[in-house]
């Protein structure tokens, strides 16, 4: 993470697609119009591809990709593409603009749409256009699901960030104040407002180092469970036995192994991107009461039974928590997140997202979150939200991705939601003879994030 990123805002071009005088080529012509792999510039700079089969069967996906390295992808792996290409299937996805933070939902919304026009125009009116999306393309496509009527026809969501940007660096906030403040007190720890790639990484190193330190004591442990349960962190870990209900200590070694593994690297580098994408901090704690909040999460037993078996007083450390929680909110960037980095509020075509039950970098509470908005708003029919019994972030089989996008068209053909049930999506994917599948009938439990309005600072 200590590399410096090229994270630098600019001036946001127009989403006015180039060489778009002459209009779309019929379907009919599709196949002599561009076939194989397409190429292409929007104006802002972002860069796209499609991936055309020679026997298009009609359907264009649009995809949309996750947080990383701003680079056109049209396709969440290569085996998806390979499947999808031989099923024909068209394929399509930008860059996003290049230009700025790598949190690059102030222009990922607009390249989509732009590449998806740029496309048709090369390929032909497609007789099915879908959005698909993973990890904050997730985001990205419930943004789009929820603008694009009339340009898409429904959309597929894998291991989404669909509570936003506000939700995300509000609950990683209280997981790193948690340790900053129980594990480092004597230390002044920057937790917001990165200047740059290297402060954020520097927290993240001092913040890993401090849980390394605190793993070889009850006490330490103890907190680690905290802090762990703010981060809404499963409790099951890459190639482990999922511990037991009441297993306490084996729940919080396994949610160490997360942290070992990195996790806060990614957490720091990924909150200076949002700042810089933001303009400022979009955060704060100042009013939240770390008692209540912990009260509302499902890792409340473990943490106590860890307190108590430590001899720790978990009162005390609430409230000490709660006493010293003062950091506020760049308002202006809290405006900005809400426009730019939330899909609030829900779907305006047919959504089916999918999440892995112990997704590390992407909590599944966030489709609770989401579900909970969409119902608010009145188009809870327009969406649905099903689950695969795995460890990590984004990690579907091809079959599971595949049978999804099978379920998100049947909806759309039929109206019905019935082909998205766990048992309808298990043997789906099992039917397809490919690299096996884990769907399982789940509901998350509610995202820990103690702040009911994302506006509110």
């Amino acid at each position: 993470m200590r590399t410096r990123l090229r994270l630098s805002l600019v001036a946001l071009a127009t989403a006015a697609v180039t060489a778009l005088t002459a209009g779309p080529v019929p379907a009919a012509q599709a196949r002599t119009a561009g076939t194989g792999h397409l190429t292409g510039t929007l104006t802002d700079g972002a860069t796209w591809i499609a991936d055309v089969p020679a026997d298009w069967n009609g359907t264009l996906l649009l995809f949309s990709h996750g947080f990383g390295p701003l680079v056109a992808r049209d396709a969440p792996s290569d085996a998806v593409r390979d499947e999808l290409l031989g099923k024909g299937y068209a394929l399509a996805g930008s860059s996003y603009d290049p230009n700025g933070s790598m949190w690059a939902l102030d222009s990922a919304e607009r390249d989509q749409f732009a590449t998806l026009g740029t496309v048709i125009a090369r390929i032909g009116v497609p007789r099915r256009t879908l959005s698909v999306g993973s990890s904050m393309g997730g985001l990205v496509n419930a943004r789009i699901a929820r603008d694009g009527a009339g340009r898409i026809d429904g959309a597929l969501g894998l291991c989404g960030l669909v509570a936003g940007g506000t939700d995300l660096d509000n609950y990683q906030l209280d997981a790193e104040y948690t340790l900053a403040r129980l594990l480092l007190p004597e230390q002044e720890v920057k937790l917001v407002r990165f200047a740059s790639a290297d402060e954020a990484a520097d927290t993240a190193h001092k913040l890993t180092a401090a849980v390394t330190a605190a793993q070889s004591t009850p006490q330490g442990r103890a907190r680690i469970a905290l802090a762990a349960a703010f981060l809404n962190l499963p409790a099951w870990a890459p190639g482990r036995t999922a511990p037991a209900p009441t297993d306490w200590a084996g729940q919080q070694e396994q949610q160490y192994t997360w942290f070992a593994n990195g996790i806060l690297s990614f957490v720091e580098g990924g909150r200076y991107a949002v700042e810089q994408s933001v303009g400022g901090n979009n955060s704060w704690n100042r009013g939240v009461d770390y008692a209540r909040l912990l009260a509302g999460s499902a890792h409340a037993p473990q943490v106590r039974a860890l307190y108590r078996a430590a001899g720790l007083d978990l009162t005390a450390d609430l409230d000490a928590l709660t006493a010293g929680a003062s950091l506020t909110a760049d308002p202006a960037a809290v405006r900005t997140a809400a426009r730019t980095s939330s899909a609030d509020p829900g779907p305006a075509v047919p959504l089916l997202d999918v999440h892995t039950t112990a997704d590390n970098l992407v909590p599944v509470e966030q489709e609770r979150r989401f579900a909970d908005r969409v119902h608010a708003a009145g188009r809870a029919t327009l969406l649905r939200q099903a689950y695969v019994e795995r460890q990590g972030h984004c990690t579907f089989t091809t079959a599971e991705t595949v049978a999804a996008l099978h379920a998100l068209e049947h909806r759309i053909s039929t109206g019905s939601w019935a082909a998205t049930t766990a048992a309808a999506l298990q043997r789906s994917a099992t039917a397809l003879g490919l690299d096996g599948a884990a769907y399982v009938p789940y509901r998350p439990a509610r995202l820990t994030v103690g702040r009911e309005h994302p506006d509110h600072t």
